[in-house]
C-alpha cells in the first residue's frame, strides 16, 4: 500500500498537506495533513520530517496508548507517527490528519485517523505500507 503526502502550504508555524493513496488509477485523496513548519534552508533545523519514502507499520504507541502508524527510517528521528491533533502545537514532528477547513488547523482528526487506519488494515495480508513525502 503506497501513500503520498504532498505538502501544499508551508507557513512560519505549520505545514499543510494532502494525503493520497496510490492505486491503479493514479491516486485517491484520503485527507488533509498538518505538520510542524519546514525549514527549506536548514533541514537539520526543520521540525517536519525530510522529504523521502518511508516504510510504515502500525504499532502500539506508548505515548498515546493506541495502535497508530509509525514511519520507519526517518533520518535523525524516531517515533514519527500519524495521529490525531488539530494544530502544530499538537505535534512534535509527527503528521496530523483531518480536514483543513480553518487556517493552520485540521478538524475531525479522530474521524480521519480512524478511517485511515481502517483502510490500512484492509490491505491484503503481507502487503507492506509506504509513504512518500514531497
Amino acid at each position: 500500500m503506497e501513500f503520498l503526502l504532498k505538502r501544499i502550504a508551508t507557513r512560519r508555524d505549520y505545514t499543510i498537506g494532502r494525503l493520497y493513496v496510490r492505486n491503479e488509477l493514479g491516486k485517491a485523496y484520503v485527507c488533509d495533513t498538518l505538520e510542524p513548519p519546514t525549514n527549506p534552508t536548514d533541514h537539520k533545523a526543520s521540525r517536519a520530517i525530510p522529504t523521502g519514502r518511508y516504510a510504515m507499520v502500525i504499532t502500539l504507541s506508548p505515548r498515546f496508548q493506541q495502535w497508530l502508524p509509525l514511519l520507519l527510517g526517518v533520518p535523525r528521528r524516531e517515533g514519527i507517527r500519524i495521529h490525531a491533533g488539530n494544530t502544530a502545537l499538537d505535534t512534535r514532528g509527527c503528521i496530523l490528519v483531518g480536514e483543513n477547513r480553518t487556517v493552520g488547523h485540521v478538524l475531525n482528526s479522530r474521524k480521519a485517523l480512524a478511517a485511515l487506519i481502517q483502510r490500512m488494515k484492509e490491505r491484503p495480508d503481507g502487503e507492506g505500507m509506504w509513504i512518500t513525502v514531497e
